[in-house]
């Protein structure tokens, strides 16, 4: 667990830093000018000038100046203007991801130069990450199957007969209320197993590969910003659908039922007020060791509040495949590891909350996600103008089909 004094301090304040522009928490440097706000890169710092710059100068006044110098990797780079200062006396080192006491493989690397260890699963895991060791949660804290009956003392994992002893599924509503509510309220996270069922994942599957073998991903951007550093952050390449394309009434179907468990948590979920969300993100990582670095979805309070992703993952095992999502809960000194299993829907909070990371992938991995829109951020972020992308185009809640759903 995470030591006491300064080195807890520490940790929890580097827990808060992440780049202004795109959400990355690792290899950050401090603007030096205002010395409150962080960066990734001297071209994020440029892209996300132009809004900084209102409260920088502020925060310029009583800060002390720095020198126009920033080091990263112990090589150090002139900058050219004051307003691309970033100081380089407060540069975070890279969380360490080396195993307390825990058996290790290894795996091919996503570069030649390096290798990359996944680590065999133990009931009780440890990781030192800044300095801090943190513990698995147990995954029963924030994983029900929907294939158990909604009060039963059974086993929430699903067997691959699918349901189990026979056991139908739970409406909707009663998961919402019974089981994402509280644990979203408790944990920040939530993993539905067995979600649609077998038929229905294939036909999603089905039109997901069709989108992949015609061409129509490309590689994923950082908050729609275009830049020569997306590659090394993230590794994934996507398509944005809306469910009414052609070939994708599979899809369409599913953001349904993620409309209608919103639905059924409308006004319970935090202090938000839920009422759009975006298109889906169709996203793959290709293998080859292909990753998202820790980063939080909304570091810019953009309106996006929840983070509903789909898995579409047949005998995805993370010992072998890698692909782990692994969430770094917030002021706990634990974090969440999330196999991207075939049918598995997983729901975490959009903010700082929830920094994450996805682990190096060995093998093809698809996934959908949408995020859901808080009415009062959302409408904050739309009078800065704050450009978002796809990722701000706001999409009504779908017409629900369950006669139990209250519309918002």
């Amino acid at each position: 667990m995470a030591g006491g004094g300064s080195e807890g301090s520490n940790q929890s304040e580097r827990d808060r830093q992440y780049c202004e522009l795109c959400g990355k928490m690792e290899d950050l440097m401090r603007c030096g000018r205002c010395r409150s706000s962080f960066y990734c890169s001297k071209e994020h710092q440029r892209q996300d000038w132009k809004k900084h710059k209102l409260f920088c100068k502020i925060e310029s006044t009583i800060a002390p100046a720095s020198q126009n110098t920033v080091t990263v990797n112990s090589k150090t780079e002139q900058f050219s203007s004051p307003s691309d200062v970033i100081s380089s006396g407060n540069t975070i080192p890279n969380p360490s991801c080396e195993a307390s006491g825990v058996a290790t493989e290894s795996l091919p690397s996503p570069t030649p130069s390096d290798t990359s260890q996944l680590k065999k699963f133990t009931d009780e895991r440890e990781e030192l990450v800044g300095g801090a060791a943190l513990r698995a949660i147990n995954e029963e804290d924030y994983t029900q199957a929907s294939g158990k009956a909604v009060g039963s003392s059974t086993s929430r994992k699903v067997t691959s007969g699918g349901r189990p002893n026979g056991q139908t599924k739970p409406p909707l509503h009663r998961i919402a209320l019974e089981y994402i509510i509280p644990c979203m309220n408790k944990h920040g996270i939530f993993v539905l197993d067995d979600f649609l069922g077998q038929e229905t994942g294939d036909r999603i599957e089905c039109e997901v590969k069709v989108l992949h073998n015609t061409g129509r991903f490309t590689d994923g951007q950082l908050v729609s910003q275009k830049s020569d550093s997306t590659r090394d952050i993230r590794g994934d390449q996507i398509t944005w659908v809306e469910g009414k394309e052609l070939g994708c009434k599979a899809i369409g179907n599913l953001m349904n039922k993620m409309d209608d468990l919103i639905r059924h948590c409308s006004g319970k979920l935090g202090n938000f007020t839920i009422n759009g969300r975006t298109k889906a993100m169709v996203a793959c990582y290709p293998g080859n060791g292909t990753g998202y670095v820790r980063h939080v979805d909304n570091p810019n309070a953009d309106g996006r509040c929840v983070t509903c992703i789909y898995y579409l993952n047949k005998q995805w095992d993370a010992k072998t495949h890698g692909g782990l999502l692994r969430i770094f809960p917030e002021g706990k000194a634990q974090f969440a590891d999330i196999e991207p299993k075939f049918d598995r829907l997983l729901l975490f909070w959009s903010d700082r909350r929830n920094p994450h990371e996805v682990q190096p992938a060995f093998a093809t991995r698809y996934a959908i996600t949408v995020w859901y829109f808080d009415a009062n951020e959302r409408a904050r972020a739309k009078e800065k103008y704050l450009n978002t992308g796809e990722k701000g185009v706001r999409i009504e809640l779908n017409k629900s089909s369950d006669p139990a759903v209250k519309e918002v």
